[in-house]
């Protein structure tokens, strides 16, 4: 099954090249347009298809095209206002690369915005279609639900400080980059109800803490933890435990499990061809975004903006 109309591609940057990929495989006809040369030219040259320069306001008043889906893949602090041009344009179905906005004045009046023009957006948290996750999701159903997890959203400073990032985007990095993890656990553990949160030291590479640790109780009745050091050895991690099993997403890619009374960690075979082909969990989520398959993983605009309070409470910090 196909779409009829073409897709509209906001971005030709890495992330956008990725979302080209994938649309090409599916065979699905899109144009892609981009701000400066540099990156269209290279988007040109690694996907073997034409972008357009300029930006999304000029290509719009240049061109009398109709779009029914747009992708909007642009930088975390232009993601709010590419948003609301796509909007304004009269398209109705967006997938909005994360975080969708840096800030709540930002989501917010992109959610009373999406509702006016009865728009439907959802934020694109691709590790909700990894392989590991999906398996995983099915074990947790089986063994009758997640009893207790646990997650760790550790930043790493020498990747992070080389890729030379706006003020505003540093300083709101736990929304926008480590919400990646912290959204993936809550997921399949449940939103948290009853909890303590905990955010100390400063951080030497960025505004704000780098230590992080809290716990609580889900809405679904399991207990969870995570902790983070910003400014230690570390890497991102997901556990949920059931009553059979523990389920072990170190690096989230994979999945290990942990059978009850056993202490043998085995890694679990996957079927993850979409995986390696493109960038992991993009090739699903954007069939979920076209199609409609798994749709129910996608995560709606209006929670990523009642979840904001929660980044903010692990995070010690408002965003703005």
């Amino acid at each position: 099954m196909k779409t009829t109309k073409r897709i509209l591609l906001v971005g030709t940057g890495n992330i956008a090249k990725d979302y080209a990929k994938i649309l090409l495989s599916l065979g699905e006809p899109f144009i892609a347009v981009g701000r400066g040369e540099s990156n269209c030219s290279k988007f040109n040259r690694v996907t073997g298809c034409e972008s357009i320069p300029g930006g999304i306001l000029a290509y719009l008043a240049n061109h009398d095209d109709s779009f029914e889906r747009a992708i909007v893949a642009t930088p975390a602090e232009t993601l709010w206002q590419v948003t609301k041009v796509v909007l304004e344009c009269g398209i109705s179905e967006i997938l909005l690369e994360k975080p969708g906005g840096l800030n709540r004045a930002e989501l917010a009046a992109m959610e009373t915005m999406a509702q006016k023009m009865n728009a439907r957006i959802a934020i694109a948290y691709n590790r909700r279609f990894y392989s590991s996750v999906i398996k995983a999701a099915e074990l947790i159903e089986a063994d009758g639900g997640v009893k207790s997890f646990n997650f760790e959203f550790t930043e790493w400073e020498h990747i992070v400080v080389k890729a030379n990032l706006p003020a505003k985007t540093l300083a709101n990095w736990l929304l926008c980059n480590s919400t990646h993890v912290i959204d993936l656990a809550f997921h399949l553990g449940g939103q948290p109800e009853t909890w303590k949160a905990f955010a100390t030291r400063n951080c030497s590479w960025c505004p704000g803490y780098a230590n992080y640790g809290g716990a609580g109780i889900s809405n679904s009745g399991a207990s969870f933890s995570y902790q983070a050091n910003w400014m230690a050895p570390g890497r991102w991690g997901v556990e949920w435990l059931t009553d059979h099993h523990r389920l072990i997403l170190r690096p989230l890619e994979q999945l290990h499990i942990q059978k009850k009374v056993s202490v043998a960690v085995e890694k679990m075979e996957l079927d993850d061809d979409d995986d390696i082909r493109f960038k992991p969990g993009l090739y699903k989520q954007l069939k979920a975004f076209l199609y409609g398959e798994g749709a129910f993983r996608l995560k709606r605009l209006s929670e990523q903006v009642d979840d904001l309070a929660v980044y903010e409470r692990i995070a010690g910090q408002t965003f703005e």
